[in-house]
């Protein structure tokens, strides 16, 4: 009988488990918490946004870089499969204009169940209230895993334990320190997918106001570090929405964040606003804009108090005035206090190396045994479903790994 570990009971942990079990190998996973997949749950708000519909060459885009690492996972267990295995099971899926694929019955809790009851078709153990304390090699190259409940041998060892976002779920980064005395490198965890906190922010009445498809631009010491065509988000304290969670991963204390509120081209802008002021003629400044460009109405109000256009027609504006609407419309600067933290990021970016880790198998390249999947690998993607892909993929391969190696 082959003993497998499997550390973490979340979407990679659990479906690890699903992929390597046969007759002959004994499969036991161990979670921290009281129940399993507690972080789960609150993907997508609670209805869980399991995947993207994209093709998997298009996916592997949205994944900052790990698109060579995560390509053999992807290409071997995409979305289409992933949305074939909880339909093969009574789930049926949906996907919405944006790609985004749901349960059709909006609950997350659904997909959680179905994954537990394939785990106990399968006989696999799920033991919680499990904390891992400690993990050793044996001489004969196997692992003694020991627990708060007592110790575990396993010949193969598989660590799912994501990274360390939402750590009320459980996500407090034990994996990393696992892997570290194992002898990988890990890149330090920060928040991702992040809303971020502004100096001064002019738009705390506007919470919850979104403005489709802004542009949106990161800037450090002048220089331009990235830009974003996507859904912005007003909040009390500053910014979210898809933009600025893109942005969040590379986002430090002291940057600014430039807004382009009108959509206009730089060179052309000046132009545009002279036209829309003198078309306007007695109008006042703020019908002018309402007439003139797809801004919701209070982020209007808000730009001509600014800008102390406010009391102004299009006619009597001056021309600091103007200069000062100009900068306000097209090149709005908001200093960046801090990101949120790991309590609110939806992701972690860095983790264990993927230098260290074979993307075809996903078998430590040190530690012959060992498997690592999902979030605390040092990989993260976009909103829209593709870290839980990813989770899921990396997962499958981890798991089909082990079903093969013990199969030896």
């Amino acid at each position: 009988m082959r003993n497998i570990v499997i550390v973490g009971a979340g979407p990679a942990g659990l479906f690890s488990a699903i992929c390597c079990t046969t007759e002959g190998r004994n499969v036991t996973i161990l979670e921290k918490n009281d129940s399993p997949g507690k972080k789960l749950l609150l993907t997508g708000s609670g209805q869980c946004n399991l995947t993207n519909a994209e093709a998997p060459g298009k996916m592997l885009k949205h994944y900052f870089g790990a698109d060579r690492f995560l390509k053999p996972s992807i290409m071997a267990f995409d979305s289409q499969k992933l949305i074939g295995f909880f339909e093969d099971r009574g789930l049926k899926m949906f996907t919405r204009e944006s790609g985004k694929v749901f349960p059709i019955t909006l609950n997350a809790r659904d997909v959680l169940e179905i994954l537990l009851s394939e785990c106990a078709r399968q006989g696999i153990e799920i033991k919680c209230n499990s904390r891992v304390t400690s993990v050793e090699r044996t001489s004969g190259g196997s692992f003694t895993v020991g627990t708060s409940g007592g110790f575990f041998e396993a010949n193969l060892l598989a660590i799912t334990t994501g990274g360390k976002s939402y750590p009320y779920t459980g996500s407090s980064g034990e994996g990393y320190s696992i892997a570290s005395k194992m002898g990988h490198t890990i890149n330090e965890p920060v928040p991702a997918l992040a809303a971020v906190c502004v100096e001064g922010n002019p738009f705390e009445e506007l919470a919850g106001i979104s403005l489709r498809e802004a542009d949106v631009s990161l800037w450090r010491d002048g220089k331009r570090l990235a830009r974003r065509f996507e859904d912005l988000l007003f909040t009390h304290t500053g910014l979210s929405g898809p933009a600025v969670l893109h942005l969040s991963r590379e986002i430090l204390a002291g940057d600014q964040i430039c807004v382009n509120l009108s959509k206009w081209k730089e060179e052309e802008a000046e132009t545009k606003l002279l036209g829309l002021l003198a078309m306007g003629g007695k109008k006042s400044v703020k019908n002018i804009l309402l007439q003139g460009l797809s801004i919701p109405e209070r982020i209007v109000d808000t730009i001509v108090d600014l800008s102390q256009t406010k009391e102004r027609i299009g006619a009597d504006i001056r021309k600091e005035e103007r200069k000062r609407l100009l900068r306000d419309l097209t090149r709005l600067e908001l200093k960046v206090s801090r990101t949120d933290d790991f309590l609110t990021a939806m992701m972690t970016r860095g983790g264990v190396s993927l230098g260290e880790v074979n993307p075809k198998t996903m078998e430590s390249r040190i530690v012959q045994g060992l498997y690592f999947a999902g979030e605390v690998l040092d990989f993260d993607g976009e909103t829209g479903g593709y870290n839980l892909q990813a989770a899921f993929s990396t997962g499958y391969i981890a798991g089909l790994s082990m079903r093969n190696r013990s199969a030896r």
